[in-house]
């Protein structure tokens, strides 16, 4: 058996979340059904926890082949023709037996797309409709969230992490057409992180909360948001080793 990394995609409407639950309809089950087709018995590892409805353009995942798949263009083939038409694999190569999916990775990246134009039924599972944005108060504000901060009030209950610091190396906030896309890249996310953060970032466009407001959230000051913004517009875009 040879340890391979893969880099899947998924279109998050479709399941359950990533992580396996019993008789539930996740990625990670469709994909271990799919190995079982296939004739493969494997664990697999994921990058990270994508919540109900959360897409992935760049989920990494590990687990082992048997030798005899040797070939990877091959069972990457035999995979894709097999997998449920909301996943893909996009690439797959043999790593070394230590590679981790989750514990190897450095840092990640997720994407959040938003758009006040239309709220079209064709992308109602995509992107996030909102009436208005004030451009300048998001650009400058998204900014605050680089560094090293102890996010305990931007999680979700439920998270089982040992510690809630995380670095954000990188934001961003731009337009693409008639869309806005919030950027984030850090070393790590707590449960349902970017979609804290990107409901304060509406908030603070809205004019209901302000810059000072969201450093005393930051700092562990004061908790000024519970928002939650849907998880139809969150993509996990990048995971580095």
């Amino acid at each position: 058996m040879k340890r391979v990394k893969a880099v899947i995609e998924y279109d998050g409407s479709k399941f359950l979340g990533y992580q396996s639950q019993p008789h539930k309809n996740t990625v990670s089950d469709k994909i271990i059904e799919t190995l079982e087709i296939l004739k493969i018995s494997s664990k697999i590892n994921g990058s990270g926890r994508t919540d109900v409805g959360v897409h992935a353009t760049y989920q990494v995942c590990d687990f082992l082949l048997p030798t005899y798949w040797h070939d990877l263009k091959k069972f990457s083939y035999f995979f894709n023709k097999t997998v449920p038409s909301s996943i893909r694999l996009k690439k797959i190569e043999f790593v070394d037996d230590s590679f981790h999916a989750r514990f190897s990775a450095k840092k990640r990246a997720y994407r959040y797309i938003l758009t006040t134009k239309y709220s079209s039924p064709f992308l109602a599972d995509y992107v996030t409709f909102v009436k208005s944005i004030d451009e300048e108060r998001v650009k400058n504000s998204i900014k605050l969230f680089k560094g090293v901060f102890d996010f305990k009030l931007f999680k979700k209950n439920g998270s089982d992490e040992k510690s809630t610091i995380r670095e954000i190396y990188r934001t961003n906030f731009y337009k693409h057409g008639d869309f806005y896309v919030l950027y984030f890249e850090a070393n790590g996310f707590l449960r349902s992180q970017v979609r804290m953060m990107v409901g304060f970032l509406l908030q603070i466009s809205d004019k209901k909360l302000d810059e000072n407001q969201l450093l005393e959230q930051l700092n562990g000051k004061k908790k000024h948001s519970h928002t939650l913004v849907p998880a139809n517009g969150l993509y996990l875009s990048k995971v580095w080793y």
